[in-house]
């Protein structure tokens, strides 16, 4: 496999990933920054192994499809944490999670 084959999926873990990053920084102008710490920590977490996942797929790793499983697993969590809040960062990246997970899962 090589990037081309995952292009899709690449594509949805970066746009995912930089909407999870623009949701903690937004998440820490809110006035309850408390009350987002847990969306703020699975945003960093999502855009991390979002960015890792990108990464591994377009250097055609072998270990592709085992990033994106897992990758897929804290964009669901990310997104169910973000779906509780009502803004409109959160709802953007809700939706990116959710995309990214569904191309994870295709992988």
């Amino acid at each position: 496999m090589n990037y081309h084959d995952h292009k899709a999926c690449i594509d949805a873990c970066l746009q995912c990933a930089a909407l999870c990053n623009h949701c903690a920084s937004s998440c820490l102008q809110e006035d309850d920054v408390d009350m987002m710490t847990r969306c703020i920590q699975l945003d960093m977490e999502c855009a991390a192994i979002c960015e890792a996942a990108a990464r591994l797929m377009s250097l055609g790793s072998s270990k592709g499809s085992e990033i994106c499983r897992i990758c897929a697993d804290i964009c669901r969590q990310c997104a169910v944490e973000c779906e509780q809040h009502d803004n409109q960062h959160c709802a953007e990246c809700a939706r990116a999670c959710r995309a990214c997970a569904e191309k994870c899962l295709a992988m």
